[in-house]
């Protein structure tokens, strides 16, 4: 709401972070959300948007219902129960306390990111490969770090034994044309008021919020915390990219591995989302929201008793849908000496590993009956 006032009354110090409790990390365009609930007054304010999260996230839970049972591997049970039940899971979520209480974008971010994943699995035409693409703009605007997210919006695949790479350029077109369409406004702001993007940069990438210490569980926070404990020299931005560049490098690689299917956009959309917990600066709790749906529906296209899905989903889901909150405050315990989060990191990284996997035999652990070609739109 902060941002709402300052974006009216001076948008060139919309990044002086001295006017912020926490710092505001977002891109400029997110301000304008805010204004109307400045106008409310703080309390008021505060309680509609909070109404709002809750309302989108009675929206979210029917489109996680929807989505899971779309699809659904045939092997799993006929009635609706257990969707039901894992929905509900969602929505007993303890990441969602830390959101309502600091009063945290993630519910209409994950919102966004769902109903695009609906639109790309239920629909083929370009238009709406378009209106998706616009979804997932609309996202980058409320949280940046959903840039993760565009490189798996290409349909592609590298055939290793053919040598040759499987693009589908129309439909990939219009997905990437519709995440600018929206995003790029951020462009013609910084554009008007320099000040805006030197003071973005700073606060997301060079200054000295990205070096705190605090709980965040990314790796690049880990060995941030590391180097400055031990008084190891660093550069923030060099760990950044490089743990970025192996993160996403590997992450890519294996969706472009596997072969075309209807489902495969499921698996990049979990793969965006956790490059964005394992690498980005701060990684916290409530950001968990933007990963729990997804597995949700990742494991509902599994087949029922796979093995792809205790050791690398099932559990991941549960710690960090129940007990994420309590291990982080051992945190607070144990930072004087030992200030490190791992504890959700090791689930994220098994869960990274699991969905690379799924992306390379992809074909293989649906079975026949469950193959689509992504490159058609259409299931065999």
């Amino acid at each position: 709401m902060k941002a709402g006032e300052i974006f009216m009354s001076d948008p060139r110090i919309l990044y002086n972070q001295d006017n912020y409790l926490w710092d505001f990390r977002y891109l400029p365009l997110v301000a304008i959300f805010f204004i109307p609930f400045y106008l409310a007054g703080f309390d008021l304010g505060f309680v509609l948007f909070n109404t709002l999260s809750l309302v989108l996230n009675i929206y979210t839970s029917v489109l996680i219902y929807k989505i899971a049972l779309f699809v659904r591997h045939s092997d799993h049970e006929k009635n609706d129960d257990r969707v039901i039940l894992y929905t509900c899971f969602y929505l007993m979520g303890v990441p969602h306390v830390f959101n309502y209480i600091l009063g945290q974008f993630n519910v209409p971010f994950i919102f966004v990111i769902l109903l695009s994943l609906y639109i790309l699995l239920k629909k083929n035409q370009l238009k709406w490969q378009l209106v998706a693409g616009i979804l997932i703009g609309l996202s980058i605007i409320f949280k940046p770090i959903s840039l993760a997210l565009v490189p798996f919006l290409l349909i592609i695949q590298l055939n290793v034994k053919q040598k040759k790479i499987i693009f589908d350029f129309p439909r990939s077109f219009m997905r990437i044309l519709g995440v600018l369409i929206p995003s790029s406004l951020n462009v013609l702001l910084f554009y008007l008021y320099p000040e805006m993007f030197e003071g973005f940069m700073i606060t997301n990438f060079t200054g000295a919020s990205p070096i705190r210490i605090n709980f965040s569980f990314s790796i690049t926070k880990l060995i941030i915390n590391f180097c400055y404990v031990y008084n190891i020299p660093f550069n923030q931005l060099q760990i950044l990219f490089v743990v970025g560049a192996i993160v996403a490098g590997v992450a890519f690689f294996a969706y472009l591995l596997g072969k075309p299917n209807q489902y495969k956009i499921i698996y990049g959309y979990v793969l965006g989302i956790l490059i964005q917990l394992l690498v980005f600066y701060d990684s916290w709790d409530h950001h968990l929201l933007n990963l729990t749906p997804l597995l949700i529906i990742l494991m509902f296209n599994l087949p029922r008793h796979s093995k792809m899905t205790t050791p690398y989903f099932k559990r991941g889901f549960f710690f960090l849908n129940f007990f994420d909150l309590l291990f982080m405050s051992f945190w607070f315990l144990t930072a004087p000496y030992f200030p490190y989060n791992f504890y959700s990191t090791v689930f994220l990284i098994i869960i990274f590993i699991g969905t690379c996997k799924c992306c390379v035999f992809l074909d293989k652990i649906l079975g026949k009956s469950e193959k689509g070609v992504e490159l058609h739109g259409e299931k065999n």
